[in-house]
């Protein structure tokens, strides 16, 4: 008799059902990128805060991946840069008569673009790049098509040598390419430069006056920023094109699920400062209002309106 009441006593445990987590696969960007370790920081942030949620990293092709990723479901949030999500959701650029319907979950830094040369290539300015064998930015990710959109406004036609961030790394290492446009961590330079830096010297090429009144004319959706000296060691002063890195998510995505991200990230001290150390005293909600381009998910919007926060009229939500 015991062993029968133990019987349906195991077997009713068994039955009683266990609330399935939901999944999300979050977008991030190539895994040798400073950008990264902050997605996976992201992710274990999301898995310790946000209720009945499952989060894991994938590694892509960073924005224009990530939303053409979004468009298919096959990622529920990833890395987008403002300027090209702004595209993505008005149909605009690469994103003309296809526009992905995505919606802005937070911005977490700026993102000066740095175009770097080996100091040994010969080239001193922009204009030099024309010819020679250069990489414009991750294939895929938004670094890439800015810069081949800049360089044709500024007239500039290098010889475009495409890859990974692995492959260009390499590429600039043996001279199979001089340089490279990556995204800086705030106004220092990221982990795949420094690496080449390391035993390559290399240098950071400015904007002239002419050139940054251009950029400023010819692209509002950018900013034009001014660097300090100190990017990294012996890198002087100097100017260049800026977008902020935000990430976006599927219009689908549950508005719960949204607000408690957005409630994780904006409260968060720690986690995501560990990953990114640039992030350090920054206020994420003020980054997101100042640098933000297309709607808020309605989620991050509850959780705005619960702090009081003045939204501006071109984040909020369609339905709002």
């Amino acid at each position: 008799m015991k062993k029968i009441i133990l019987t349906a006593m195991t077997a009713a445990i068994l039955s009683f059902p266990v609330a399935a987590k939901d999944k999300l696969l979050i977008g991030a960007t190539s895994a040798s990128s400073s950008q990264y370790g902050y997605f996976v920081a992201l992710s274990q942030l999301i898995n310790s805060k946000v209720p009945n949620v499952e989060s894991a990293v994938v590694e892509t092709g960073a924005t224009v991946d990530n939303l053409r990723r979004i468009d298919r479901k096959q990622i529920d949030l990833g890395l987008v840069t403002t300027n090209v999500g702004y595209q993505a959701y008005a149909g605009e650029g690469d994103f003309a008569g296809k526009k992905v319907d995505n919606r802005l979950l937070f911005v977490y830094s700026g993102a000066p673009q740095n175009v770097i040369v080996r100091a040994d290539s010969g080239v001193n300015t922009l204009a030099d790049l024309k010819g020679v064998r250069f990489n414009p930015g991750l294939k895929g990710s938004a670094t890439e098509k800015t810069t081949e959109a800049i360089f044709k406004v500024l007239g500039i036609a290098p010889d475009y040598v495409r890859g990974s961030t692995t492959d260009i790394v390499d590429a600039i290492k043996d001279k199979r390419a001089i340089g490279t446009v990556k995204s800086g961590v705030g106004n220092k330079l990221d982990g795949s430069t420094l690496d080449i830096a390391t035993f390559t010297p290399i240098k950071v090429l400015s904007l002239t006056p002419e050139q940054k009144k251009l950029v400023e004319e010819k692209f509002p959706d950018l900013s034009v920023v001014d660097v300090p000296a100190g990017a990294a060691e012996g890198i002087p002063a100097y100017s260049t094109w800026s977008f902020g890195l935000a990430v976006h998510a599927r219009t689908d995505m549950p508005e719960e699920i949204a607000y408690q991200i957005a409630k994780a990230v904006f409260e968060d001290k720690t986690v995501q400062v560990g990953a990114l150390s640039s992030l350090k005293g920054l206020d994420l909600i003020q980054m997101t209002l100042e640098n933000g381009t297309i709607p808020l998910h309605p989620g991050v919007l509850r959780y705005l309106k619960e702090r009081n926060v003045n939204v501006p009229a071109k984040l909020m939500p369609k339905s709002s």
